[in-house]
């Protein structure tokens, strides 16, 4: 098995665990829009629902469901076929699609089984509110990021040689 697929299985066990484990102890211990402070002022556990996208997007679309679960099955595949093109060497590109496939499919399985996405990362700062969200979210987040840098790398080495 190459390397990089290697890279795609153990972040994809590393973060889909992650994030279903503290989706279920969030579902579990703690009551629908209830919160717990953690850094006062700044940052709470807070369990919310989202029945769209980011920031609650298309919530109220009333084919959301199969709409979210047919971009989501479609991202994954994306990701595999861009993941499949991976030269041996680029394992920060591994890493990163690695993380967006991990976090698409962790979202995924909860709009399949509750038909929305748990979130409870809540970040604020006074009244001013970032929307709420989850280790998936977090691991899209960080590998847009990491494949944005990485194409960026790659574009300079290019254009050096």
């Amino acid at each position: 098995m190459k390397p990089r697929y290697l890279i795609l299985l153990a972040v994809t066990v590393l973060i889909l665990g992650l994030d279903q484990a503290t989706k279920i102890l969030i579902d579990r211990s703690m009551a629908l829009y209830q919160s717990r402070p953690v850094i006062d002022g700044l940052f709470s556990i807070t369990y919310m629902r989202n029945r769209g996208a980011a920031f609650s997007f298309l919530s109220g679309f009333s084919y959301r469901l199969p709409f979210f679960i047919g971009i989501s099955l479609a991202a994954l595949v994306v990701i595999i076929f861009a993941y499949r093109k991976l030269r041996d060497d680029q394992t920060l590109a591994a890493v990163a699609l690695a993380m967006i496939f991990a976090g698409a499919l962790g979202n995924l399985i909860d709009r399949v089984r509750l038909g929305e996405v748990i979130d409870f990362l809540d970040v604020y700062w006074r009244t001013y509110h970032w929307p709420a969200f989850n280790v998936a979210d977090s691991a899209i987040c960080v590998g847009v990021a990491l494949l944005a840098f990485d194409m960026l790398r790659e574009e300079r080495r290019h254009g050096k040689a």
